[in-house]
């Protein structure tokens, strides 16, 4: 948003009445969808200050800047974790399983999926999987709306991005997923890597045995860069992690 606005305030110096239609922007009332950008956008084209072709150029920089700012608009957490991101994921890799009794005995709810997987050996692994996912929002805008304050992944204001509730002892293998305004980015990680990491906080509330945080911001994010990941490598990347902690023997 930010880079939209310098552009149209560049090109709102070049009309011959800039000063009175600042004036008149300031007091304008917005209702969607007629807001202060149509109401810029259109007088721009009207007064030729702006060309077609040029306001297309802008139109599609900044829908390429803002390819997922609609999941900044998701404002219940369950609809982003659980409904959003369940299902990126299991475009992303098919092989995903949703856990149940069947695939696994145990299971009460601990982690959120499960893989199949089958080695050189031919012995088949059950891989528990856990998901946590986040928002670049920034951070010094506490009350404003999620899809005003999304940062964009070049942005340099601060932000923080906790991830919660994390259970080391309940998946072999966690899944990390962050989205800014035109970026989606992974990080894959065994249990022991999550918590022999400096930035793993132990009990995050008190009495909660086992349940641990981090924290990831603009000062730890490049810490994290071994273990992100594409999104086409996600399958293979959770199973080389599982590897790591030496349980495919």
């Amino acid at each position: 948003m930010e880079k939209l606005k310098k552009e149209l305030d560049r090109l709102i110096e070049k009309l011959e009445n800039a000063a009175d239609f600042r004036a008149k922007l300031a007091g304008l009332e917005s209702v969607y969808p007629f807001n202060e950008y149509e109401y810029i956008i259109s007088h721009l084209l009207a007064a030729q200050k702006l060309a077609l072709d040029e306001y297309f150029q802008l139109r599609d920089s900044y829908i390429n800047r803002n390819l997922y700012l609609y999941i900044f608009e998701i404002s219940a957490p369950r609809g982003f974790g659980d409904k959003w991101a369940f299902g990126h994921l299991m475009e992303l890799v098919p092989d995903f399983k949703r856990p149940n009794k069947k695939l696994d005995a145990d299971y009460s709810g601990e982690y959120d999926f499960w893989l199949d997987w089958q080695d050189e050996r031919n012995k088949y692994h059950g891989i528990r999987i856990e998901v946590k996912t986040s928002r670049a929002v920034d951070f010094e805008k506490p009350d404003e709306p999620l899809y005003h304050k999304a940062l964009a992944s070049d942005s340099g204001r601060p932000f923080d991005m906790n991830f919660q509730q994390i259970k080391v002892k309940c998946a072999e293998v966690f899944l990390w997923i962050a989205v800014w305004r035109d970026k989606i980015r992974y990080w894959v990680l065994n249990s022991k890597e999550v918590k022999a990491n400096k930035y793993f906080s132990k009990g995050q509330h008190r009495g909660n045995i086992g349940e641990g945080q981090l924290h990831l911001n603009r000062e730890n994010i490049s810490e994290f860069e071994k273990y992100q990941v594409k999104s086409t490598e996600i399958r293979e990347a959770i199973i080389a992690a599982y590897h790591r902690l030496g349980k495919a023997k």
